[in-house]
């Protein structure tokens, strides 16, 4: 079952998808997949290859950006800065649970320069707290 939730008009998250939902992908308007989820976190769920044939299948453009338990770095920042700019259309991005996709997202636009606070506030609504990240959103930002 698709449970995608809106970030922003270009960006939006999921937790873990499975193949089928690449379908409903497609049909809710999304061009491009985002895996934040590194392979072998979780033997029993789609693996990146999965999803990518699966979005091959459909005509949906796909790209990995994993996050492990390592954190968050400038070239994962970056990587997804160069999507957000090249791609047309609107993204989405899953990890387990959308936590991942939605911090990894936070600190690329406050590293741009967005309003936190309308960062924080488009995280709560789609059911994640940023609260815990806001000092390094500060720091990005250019604002600690």
């Amino acid at each position: 079952m698709s449970d995608f939730r809106n970030l922003s008009s270009g960006y939006s998250v999921a937790p873990q998808i499975a193949v089928e939902d690449i379908a409903a992908a497609k049909a809710a308007g999304f061009s491009m997949v985002v895996n934040n989820r590194p392979d072998g976190e979780d033997p029993s769920a789609p693996q990146g290859g999965d999803i990518a044939d699966a979005c091959a299948a459909e005509g949906l453009a796909y790209a990995a950006i994993p996050v492990g338990h390592a954190g968050f770095s400038h070239p994962q920042l970056d990587s997804l800065d160069t999507l957000l700019a090249d791609t047309t259309g609107p993204i989405l991005a899953y990890c387990r649970s959308g936590t991942r996709s939605t911090h990894l997202w936070a600190l690329t636009r406050a590293r741009a320069g967005d309003d936190l606070d309308g960062l924080c506030n488009a995280a709560s609504a789609a059911g994640y707290d940023l609260s815990g990240l806001r000092p390094m959103m500060e720091a990005l930002a250019g604002k600690a």
